[in-house]
C-alpha cells in the first residue's frame, strides 16, 4: 500500500532530522536519487525543517532582522514544498499514463500528491504531540490533553491513509483519473508580483 510506504518514510525522515534537531542539518537521503522513496523523504525533510522555522519565528523576543530572514526562508521552503508535491504527482501521472479510463470515471478535487502532503504534515504532528504527551516537565492535565489529541491525530492518519490507498487503487483501475493543476504561485515570481515588477520599472 502506498500509504504504508509514505508513513514509514515520513517517520524515518522526522526521526533522522531530530538526531541533530537543527534547521541547518544536512539532509542525507538514504534512498536512490531517482526513486519514489527519495521524493517522499525529501518532501518530508522540507516539511520538517519548515515546521521548526515556524516555531522559531514565533519567538516573542526574536530580532526583527532575524525574523525577516526566517520569513524569507519559509517562503522559499513553501516553493520547494509545492515543487516536490508536483514532482510526486508527476510520478503518479507517469505510472498510470497507460491506464484506460472507464466511462463515467471521475476525478478528485485533491490530487494524490496533495493528499500525501497532508500525510507528511500529520507525521510531524504525531511526532511532536507524542513528545508533548510524554513531557516530564509538564503537568498531568497537559499530558492528558495531548494524549487525547494524539489519539485523534492517529485516527486522522488512519483515515487519510485509507482514503489515499482507495484513490490510488481507483486511478489504477480507471475508475478515477488524475487532473492536476499547477499551483502557479504568484508572489515568488518577479514577473507576476506587482511589488517586485514595479521595482524594476
Amino acid at each position: 500500500m502506498i500509504s504504508q510506504l509514505c508513513n514509514h518514510i515520513f517517520f524515518l525522515s522526522v526521526e533522522d532530522y531530530h538526531v541533530s534537531d537543527t534547521i541547518d542539518a544536512i539532509i542525507r537521503n538514504p534512498f536512490e536519487k531517482d526513486s519514489f522513496e527519495h521524493l517522499l523523504y525529501q518532501k518530508n525533510w522540507i516539511d520538517t525543517v519548515q515546521w521548526h522555522l515556524e516555531d522559531i519565528i514565533r519567538e516573542p523576543t526574536i530580532d526583527p532582522v532575524k525574523a525577516l530572514e526566517i520569513k524569507r526562508r519559509i517562503d522559499s521552503s513553501n516553493q520547494e514544498r509545492t515543487d516536490m508535491v508536483e514532482y510526486i504527482d508527476s510520478y503518479f501521472l507517469q505510472k498510470y499514463s497507460d491506464t484506460v479510463v472507464k466511462p463515467g470515471a471521475t476525478f478528485n478535487t485533491e490530487s494524490p500528491a496533495w493528499a500525501i502532503d497532508r500525510l507528511s504534515i500529520l507525521a510531524l504532528k504525531i511526532y511532536h504531540m507524542k513528545q508533548e504527551a510524554e513531557r516530564e516537565d509538564a503537568d498531568a492535565a497537559h499530558r492528558n490533553a495531548c494524549t487525547l489529541k494524539l489519539k485523534t491525530l492517529l485516527q486522522q492518519q488512519l483515515d487519510l491513509s485509507t482514503a489515499i490507498d482507495e484513490l490510488i487503487q481507483e486511478i489504477s483501475e480507471g475508475k478515477k483519473y488524475m487532473k492536476v493543476y499547477k499551483q502557479m504561485k504568484m508572489y515568488n515570481d518577479p514577473s507576476l508580483n506587482p511589488v517586485l515588477y514595479s521595482k524594476k520599472n
